[in-house]
C-alpha cells in the first residue's frame, strides 16, 4: 500500500549573511553569521508556537515540532506544509482534522534550549509509556569512528559559529545533519525528516553538539532511539530521564574521550592493551 505523504514546499531560506566586523588589530573584516528569523507555526489555521529558526529545513521543523509535541500521531495525516518566509509563517494543513484540548496549548514549559525551546502539555507525564529495544549494542570502535565522521563533516558552524549541529547514524554512517540556532529546533527537524522518509530510529545513534537536558532525552526517546551522544555536558533532569526510560547516553565525546552515563548494558568497551 503506497503511503501518502504531505505537499511541501522547499522554502530554505539563505543559511548566512556577511557583515563587517573589526578584529583585534582594527581591521575591517567581511564576516559570514547565521541566519535567524520568527517562524509561526499554524496547524489546521490554529496558531501553535513561534519557533526562532535559521531556516534550512522548515518545513521538516515544523512537522518533527509537532511529531515530538505529541500534536500529531502520524505523518499520513499531514495533507500540505506550507512555509511562506514573507509572513514568518509555515501553516501545516491535516487531512482529517486535529482536536488539541486547550489546556495542552495552555500549559507550555520553557526549557533549557538556545533560544529557549518549549514543551507543550503533559510530556513529561507520558514518558513511562516509551519502551527502547534492548537487542541492540554499541561499541566503542563503532563510537570512535563516528565522532570523527563529524568532526570532518562539512558544517556551517565552521563558517558562521553560533550554531548547534544534530546528525542521526546508523553505526557511523551519518544519515541526516542538520544545523539550527538551537538544538532543539535541529532535532525536531530531523524528527520531520525522519517521518517523511519513513525511517525508524530503534537501530540509530543521536549525536548532539549541545548539552543533554531533559528535552533533548525526551525528544530522542520519542523518536524511538536507543543512543544518544553529545560533545557537551548533561543536566540532573537529563540524567533522571534517560535512566527511567532506559536510553544509552553518552557526553562529554571528544576524541578519544567520553563519558558513559546512562544505559551501560548497551554499550561494549573495547579490549584494552595492557
Amino acid at each position: 500500500m503506497k503511503r501518502l505523504v504531505p505537499d511541501i514546499t522547499r522554502a530554505s531560506r539563505p543559511l548566512t549573511f556577511t557583515v563587517a566586523a573589526i578584529n583585534e588589530n582594527g581591521e575591517r573584516l567581511e564576516t559570514e553569521i547565521a541566519g535567524e528569523a520568527p517562524l509561526t507555526l499554524y496547524l489546521d489555521k490554529r496558531e501553535i508556537v513561534t519557533l526562532m529558526t535559521l531556516g534550512a529545513a522548515p518545513e521538516a521543523l515544523a512537522i518533527g515540532y509537532l511529531r515530538n509535541q505529541r500534536l500529531l500521531s502520524s505523518v499520513e495525516n499531514i495533507a500540505s506544509v506550507q512555509v511562506d518566509w514573507e509572513v514568518g509563517a509555515v501553516a501545516v494543513t491535516t487531512r482529517e482534522g486535529v482536536k488539541i484540548p486547550a489546556k495542552r496549548l495552555k500549559k507550555r514549559t520553557v526549557t533549557t534550549g538556545c533560544g529557549q525551546g518549549t514543551m507543550l502539555g503533559d510530556l513529561m507525564d507520558e514518558i513511562e509509556k516509551i519502551r527502547l529495544p534492548q537487542d541492540v549494542t554499541l561499541t566503542e570502535e563503532t563510537l570512535q569512528r563516528l565522532l570523527e565522521n563529524v568532526r570532518h563533516y562539512d558544517s556551517l558552524y565552521k563558517k558562521a559559529g553560533a550554531l548547534h549541529g544534530c546528525a542521526l547514524a546508523r553505526g557511523d554512517a551519518i544519515l541526516y545533519y542538520v544545523e539550527d540556532v538551537g538544538r532543539h529546533n535541529a532535532v525536531d527537524a530531523i524528527a520531520g525528516q525522519m517521518w517523511l522518509d519513513g525511517v525508524e530510529g530503534s537501530d540509530k545513534i543521536f549525536y548532539t553538539t549541545g548539552r543533554l537536558t531533559s528535552e533533548m532525552v525526551i525528544k530522542a526517546a520519542q523518536m524511538g532511539i536507543p543512543f544518544l551522544v553529545s560533545r557537551s555536558g548533561l543536566t540532573r533532569m537529563g540524567w533522571e530521564i534517560a535512566n527511567r526510560v532506559g536510553i544509552t547516553m553518552l557526553g562529554r565525546a571528544q576524541g578519544r574521550h567520553f563519558l558513559l552515563f546512562t544505559g551501560a548494558e548497551r554499550f561494549r568497551f573495547a579490549e584494552k592493551i595492557a
